[in-house]
């Protein structure tokens, strides 16, 4: 079974599994994982001004166009404003930066990576002294003039939660396509998706594994005893088990891996599906956030005192 695509509020399709790509690595090396990714059937690339992996997709992306592999139609991008880019004349700006490493006249989808601001060239994690007032309204409007000037096809919002996306959502002009978070069996993010399915918002998720090699990873997702329990019924491994869950709950999940036998395992998730009582017994493990959310909360500078109000108690 061919992976399956999504349908955006701005009609275009997004496949459902994207290679991901927050973990820098050489430029040559990541033009070589992008090119074994294309030829194993990926359409979906997703990078991040943050990320330092956008000239390594770019030529990758380079490559295989102009060898013929693919054209640039069968291609999905997505990238992310940087969040030292929030003021509102510098999000054209920022895209067109990445625009120039991408080697691309567009890119399909263009996120606010997260709600906040720094100063710039702030390290991530930001010190005390980086943090600046976030004004979500104005980037907005700037991310609504780059999709009307068609150098972003779609545009959306990453790390939002519900409450962040529905006040956004009471005066955007232009609704999000996606929000991108992490979203994995141990952190299923109901109430968001219940959120966005009435608002036909995509959700995507990041880190769908457990965010494997990140400081906040944790294998306890794909270890957790259900998983692997599913997987071993289905004579499939844990990582497709948790791949053919997120798109059959309609989420898109995007997985980092640069090895070209874990690309093939993930693309190889679609030609089973899941039972009832699967989903039944993944919808019963008890729910943990993992990612690294304090870092970007203190009592002083930044907007968000506590991950508790940075996720509005969706925590």
């Amino acid at each position: 079974m061919k992976q399956p695509f999504f349908k955006l509020n701005t009609g275009a399709s997004i496949p459902s599994l994207g290679f991901g790509s927050g973990t820098p690595i050489s430029v040559e090396e990541m033009k070589a994982a992008v090119v074994c990714a294309i030829k194993l059937g990926y359409r979906h690339f997703d990078t991040a001004g943050l990320y330092g992996t956008e000239a390594g997709i770019g030529e990758g992306l380079a490559q295989a166009l102009a060898t013929g592999l693919v054209s640039r139609e069968d291609i999905f991008l997505t990238t992310k404003l940087k969040h030292e880019d929030h003021g509102s004349q510098d999000v054209l700006p920022a895209l067109q930066e990445s625009l120039s490493a991408l080697k691309m006249n567009y890119v399909d989808l263009f996120l606010i990576h997260a709600p906040l601001r720094t100063t710039r060239g702030a390290p991530f994690p930001p010190k005390e002294e980086d943090f600046l007032p976030v004004d979500i309204p104005a980037t907005w409007e700037a991310m609504e003039e780059c999709f009307r000037k068609g150098l972003a096809k779609a545009i959306g919002v990453s790390n939002f939660s519900t409450k962040k996306l529905h006040d956004l959502l009471q005066h955007a002009k232009i609704t999000p396509a996606v929000d991108q978070v992490e979203l994995h069996p141990l952190w299923q993010q109901e109430q968001l998706r219940d959120l966005c399915k009435r608002n036909c918002v995509q959700v995507i998720a990041w880190s769908p594994l457990g965010g494997l090699g990140k400081p906040w990873g944790s294998k306890s997702v794909i270890e957790h005893p259900v998983i692997q329990e599913i997987a071993l019924k289905h004579h499939k491994s844990p990582a497709q088990v948790i791949i053919r869950w997120l798109t059959e709950i309609n989420v898109a999940p995007v997985v980092k891996s640069y090895n070209s036998q874990r690309l093939l395992e993930n693309i190889n998730s679609f030609d089973f599906s899941l039972a009832d009582e699967d989903h039944k017994r993944i919808e019963t493990i008890a729910q943990e956030r993992l990612g690294m959310w304090d870092a970007l909360c203190n009592f002083t500078t930044s907007p968000y005192k506590s991950p508790f109000e940075l996720w509005d108690g969706e925590i």
